[in-house]
């Protein structure tokens, strides 16, 4: 079956989504956006590196993610800018450092639009083993902060009067979605991974009754998103990554719908946090 790359793709998309869903849950929760685009951008600083480097992808891309998150929380302690300010200077001189790096290294050619957009289709075994193994211990981590973590989403103060440090569980999750996008590049690519958290989360928010059923399905829909991407990108010979972010959109659209209406209606009287 993994000899097959369709197969193989279909395999590592649906392993992303599982882990993307949930997280891209508290993104939407916190109002991180604009925070996940950070990463995302820092990411092609991070292929950069690991070809400058020769390192592993996958693990510089992580470390620059975790150097940004680790970095945009000490700013905000120190700086007198705010928060979508410090984002702004850090993704957009993170995402210009990378290209910089890779138009020094003149000896390298670089798929540059696989990068930026994803190659799916491209996958490797290896690739299924870091996807599905950094999955299982994303997903393990946030099973263990979830209630400090959704407790600090909530109310802050109230989270601190029960004796949760918010900026230690901030940071593990900062960590988490680092890891995710690190993992994630290499199906949707780095313009694409957050629409890859948000979409599938920003739907289920519309169906769910609960925070924890609106994890469930929003790692639901995003699967449903990546079998019918690829589906298409096979019918239509379309971009694979692109084609997946558009089969996410088509599902929220049709979330709007009458037919969803009520679900939508009841979200507010089961705890899932405004946003």
């Amino acid at each position: 079956m993994l000899d097959d790359f369709f197969s193989r793709a279909l395999i590592a998309g649906i392993g992303v989504a599982l882990v993307a869903g949930p997280i891209g849950c508290f993104i939407v929760w916190r109002r991180l956006a604009y925070f996940g685009d950070t990463l995302s951008h820092a990411a092609l600083l991070g292929v950069a590196l690991a070809f400058l480097f020769e390192v592993n992808i996958t693990l510089a891309v992580f470390a620059v993610s975790g150097i940004i998150s680790i970095a945009l929380l000490q700013l905000q302690k120190r700086a007198t800018l705010s928060s979508d300010a410090l984002l702004g200077l850090l993704s957009h001189s993170a995402l210009a450092l990378g290209l910089v790096v890779l138009a020094f290294m003149t000896w390298l050619r670089v798929d540059l639009l696989g990068y930026l957009f994803g190659d799916v289709l491209a996958v490797s075994r290896t690739d299924i083993a870091i996807i599905y193994g950094g999955g299982i211990v994303v997903l393990a981590l946030l099973a263990a902060i979830w209630h400090p973590l959704f407790a600090a989403t909530v109310n802050r103060e109230l989270a601190e009067a029960e004796g949760i440090n918010p900026e230690r569980v901030n940071a593990v999750f900062m960590l988490l979605m680092a890891t995710v996008i690190a993992i994630s590049m290499k199906i949707v690519g780095v313009l694409l991974i957050t629409a890859l958290l948000i979409i599938p989360a920003a739907t289920a928010r519309r169906l769910a009754s609960g925070p924890e059923q609106m994890a469930v399905i929003a790692a639901i829909i995003g699967a449903a998103a990546v079998v019918g991407g690829l589906l298409g990108s096979l019918e239509w010979n379309t971009p694979s990554g692109p084609s997946i972010v558009v089969a996410a959109f088509a599902l929220f659209v049709l979330s709007l719908t009458p037919l969803f209406g009520r679900l939508a209606n009841r979200n507010a009287k089961h705890g899932i946090p405004d946003t």
